[in-house]
């Protein structure tokens, strides 16, 4: 039976580090701020959002929320930005994404200083951590790392292989794992023959979007197995990429879904922002 990483418990250690980094940095007189924007009424992006919002205050960072109206014109959100940008005690400028379908969203990524883009998702921030020249990255990936390091298991000269290649996981996960020394690959639907692929994995990290996709039979006996997904089935339960009864009878190390990445993207978000807040005081 493998190891399960808790997601919650490595979390909230980050967390309790970042509040008492935060209470250093306020003694040499820096606060770290964030800002978060969000337009439109979408359930899950409020959820999130409040979410954020709870974190930042435990930690003692400064957080404010800006909410736009659906109907808001784009040249109404890139102004707000830009006043953010200018601002001294905003760190971080995070806008929630998805936007309304009339608005360019990698515009208003784009018009985020990249030293305030706590999502790391600025073309400018991708290609630092493409050169390992990052102070920044994106949360999930980040997070990511810090679970499978936290766990105990070296990346370092280990297989690494990647299902997935979007632009806020895939990617931006294979270049994290590259830059500690892991051999990686990068899968997708694409592949051929996926499964003698993953089989030789000593890191296996799922990110695709399909319900229990990865099979006891595509993983390496003692792999470390991070499941990125969240999928909702019919019934109204939440599965992840993973499936978790199968494959943790043979993985090394495997996290929950949910449980396992999902509470540490914000706890990475506030760490960005700690250190946004460190570079700007620099």
């Amino acid at each position: 039976m493998a190891h399960i990483i808790d997601g919650k418990a490595i979390a909230k250690e980050i967390r309790e580090e970042i509040k008492a980094e935060v209470e250093a940095l306020e003694k040499v007189g820096l606060k770290p701020g964030l800002a978060v924007v969000i337009v439109g009424e979408d359930p899950a992006s409020q959820i999130y959002v409040g979410s954020k919002e709870k974190a930042c205050k435990a930690a003692g960072i400064l957080s404010e929320v800006y909410k736009l109206p659906e109907s808001a014109e784009q040249s109404e959100l890139l102004e707000l930005v830009e006043k953010l940008n200018k601002r001294e005690d905003i760190h971080g400028i995070l806008v929630q994404l998805p936007l309304p379908k009339h608005m360019d969203s990698e515009a208003v990524i784009e018009a985020i200083d990249p030293s305030k883009d706590v999502d790391a998702f600025s073309p400018v921030n991708v290609g630092r951590i493409m050169i390992g020249q990052h102070s920044l990255a994106p949360c999930t990936p980040a997070g990511i790392i810090e679970l499978i390091k936290r766990s105990g298991v070296s990346i370092s000269g280990k297989r690494c292989v990647v299902i997935g290649r979007s632009n806020i996981v895939g990617k931006p996960v294979a270049m994290l794992l590259l830059h500690e020394s892991g051999t990686v690959t990068i899968c997708h639907s694409r592949t051929a023959n996926l499964q003698s692929v993953t089989q030789e994995a000593d890191i296996l990290i799922a990110a695709i979007g399909k319900p229990k996709y990865v099979t006891a039979d595509m993983v390496k006996p003692g792999a470390c197995v991070i499941d990125v997904g969240v999928n909702r089935l019919p019934d109204g339960k939440v599965c992840g990429d993973v499936d978790f009864d199968s494959v943790s009878q043979v993985a090394g190390y495997i996290t929950p879904v949910p449980g396992g990445v999902g509470p540490m993207t914000i706890s990475m978000l506030l760490k960005n922002t700690v250190a946004a807040a460190k570079d700007a005081k620099v």
